[in-house]
């Protein structure tokens, strides 16, 4: 989820430039500063809390998410599409945890949204029918899965469709 501008600047930026600026381990996912700029000490690890949850590092002037920036250092060039946390944690940046993936691909990856009343990916309960629905999008569209008598059953019809749509996306949660 980053604005095109940051994508914009990101694209411009080199992995030679990239590291000159600041070390990277693929172990821990951390960036660590090689010269003084700002707060920012020699040594330091790099990075903010970004407002969507991700670590930002800010590379001459100019701020990059790291899962990205990641990527950037140990392939030399961006995916094309999305960077995707494999685990689902978006602080973890190891780039055993990173993949390419398309946009479909990341949003498969998701767990259940902040808003969601039964805290299960595409579980709803239905007051009206006191049954659980069950639902998963794919392609653009949403696959209705059925009404089930407990969230766990809705729940596992949504882990199984997740598994035979999305394949190695598929959340795990």
């Amino acid at each position: 989820m980053h604005s095109d501008s940051n994508r914009l600047f990101c694209d411009m930026l080199t992995q030679s430039r990239l590291k000159e600026c600041l070390s990277y381990d693929p172990e821990t996912g951390e960036f660590r500063a090689l010269f003084t700029a700002g707060a920012r000490q020699v040594g330091a690890v790099a990075g903010a809390m970004h407002p969507m949850g991700y670590i930002s590092i800010t590379v001459d002037g100019h701020r990059h998410l790291a899962h990205r920036l990641a990527w950037l250092y140990v392939y030399g060039v961006l995916p094309h599409g999305d960077t995707d946390h494999i685990n689902g944690v978006k602080t973890d940046n190891r780039i055993a945890n990173l993949r390419a993936a398309t946009r479909s691909q990341n949003m498969a990856n998701l767990g259940a949204l902040s808003n969601s009343k039964s805290g299960i990916r595409g579980v709803f309960y239905f007051p009206r029918t006191d049954r659980w629905r069950s639902s998963i999008r794919s392609n653009g569209r949403t696959v209705h899965l059925g009404y089930f008598a407990t969230a766990e059953e809705a729940a596992q019809a949504y882990r199984e469709a997740a598994t035979r749509l999305h394949g190695e996306f598929a959340h795990a949660g």
